[in-house]
């Protein structure tokens, strides 16, 4: 038999409800609709849901119910809207690689596969395993998701050159550089250290929150000791933050004038927000504030000797599989054995 429309219950319900089959799927619900018209579109779209094979039985699990319960638990609601829009309610056992798949090139078609990750593939994970159980499966991220792996680093003379030249800028910004470069702490990680986070009499600073989600321990070489010590408003300021500055514009500029007067470039004029001048090509063009963070990594390698295993050991990454991106600066035994290659003498020019 049909769905058909079931008239509201005097004293007990106001709604409208469906009763009956379509393309042998019962259902016994209500429309949760006081008027007949609008009770009778819900039932038509109930139907087209059967045929299309999206209907949710009463009390199954459904994307929308799972993006409540991932909120409630404390998740990020940043990328749902665009999800739960597309999703809606679609039952989460309908839920699986295809579908996301096709909703990452619905929702992001021009976009790199580094974006679907972040915004459709991440997300859609955490919100299945907050509900756990059957839904709580391994998602095949796109070929290219972990997007470009950027490792550029600073020489010793470059970075010294950039200290040099971001500490007569701003004497507080040069330490802010030379704490970024001894420590491979992330330019958020160093934001939000506090006074309190400092001993440096031990030569310590303690970042509560990583990335990581845990606490690391940071050691401090003489050589930032030495600097924080110079600190111009000082430690001694309780729970107020180490360093003044806040992501943005305003930091950047300061890190692009360090590096162009720092190759003997003018320094450059500050434009409006939302108007990106043309960048000119110069030495450290290619410096960011993550660059520190691989400068740091490269120097623990080619300077202080340590392996994969040991950078892993400096709590800045969580596996060896994050540092051994490092490997590389630093020629293995078997490359080395080239020493032993034939070769022409060549003779050595004089003056």
């Amino acid at each position: 038999m049909p769905i058909k429309l079931i008239p509201p219950r005097p004293g007990k319900t106001p709604f409208w409800a469906g009763r009956g089959k379509h393309l042998g799927r019962y259902v016994d619900r209500s429309t949760k609709a006081v008027e007949k018209r609008l009770a009778a579109k819900i039932i038509r779209q109930w139907e087209r849901d059967i045929e299309r094979g999206e209907f949710a039985t009463a009390g199954e699990p459904t994307f929308a119910s799972a993006v409540v319960g991932y909120l409630n638990g404390g998740g990020d609601p940043r990328p749902t809207g665009k999800l739960l829009e597309y999703f809606k309610t679609t039952p989460l056992r309908q839920i699986e690689r295809v579908a996301i798949d096709t909703c990452a090139l619905a929702l992001f078609p021009t976009q790199s596969p580094a974006t679907r990750s972040r915004e459709v593939y991440t997300p859609v994970s955490a919100i299945l395993k907050s509900v756990g159980g059957e839904f709580d499966f391994k998602i095949r991220r796109p070929k290219g998701s972990r997007g470009k792996v950027i490792t550029d680093w600073l020489w010793p003379e470059q970075a010294f050159r950039l200290f040099e030249t971001a500490g007569a800028l701003d004497a507080e910004f040069g330490i802010f550089c030379h704490f970024l470069c001894y420590t491979g702490c992330r330019i958020s990680e160093a934001l939000r250290l506090t006074c309190n986070d400092f001993r440096l009499s031990e030569a310590f600073a303690f970042v509560r929150t990583s990335k990581n989600g845990d606490p690391r321990p940071v050691f401090l070489p003489p050589v930032l000791v030495a600097q924080m010590a110079n600190h111009p408003r000082g430690l001694d300021r309780g729970t107020q933050r180490v360093f003044r500055f806040h992501q943005g514009g305003s930091l950047r500029y300061l890190l692009q004038a360090s590096c162009m007067i720092a190759c003997g470039l003018p320094k450059p004029k500050r434009v409006k927000a939302g108007k990106t001048p043309p960048k000119p090509k110069y030495e450290l063009d290619f410096v960011t504030f993550h660059t520190f963070c691989h400068t740091y990594g490269t120097w623990m390698r080619r300077y202080a000797g340590r392996d994969t295993k040991g950078l892993v050991g400096t709590g800045r990454w969580k596996s060896e599989q994050s540092a051994s991106r490092y490997a590389h600066v630093v020629p293995g035994e078997d490359a080395m054995q080239a020493v032993l290659l034939p070769a022409v003498s060549v003779k050595t020019a004089r003056n």
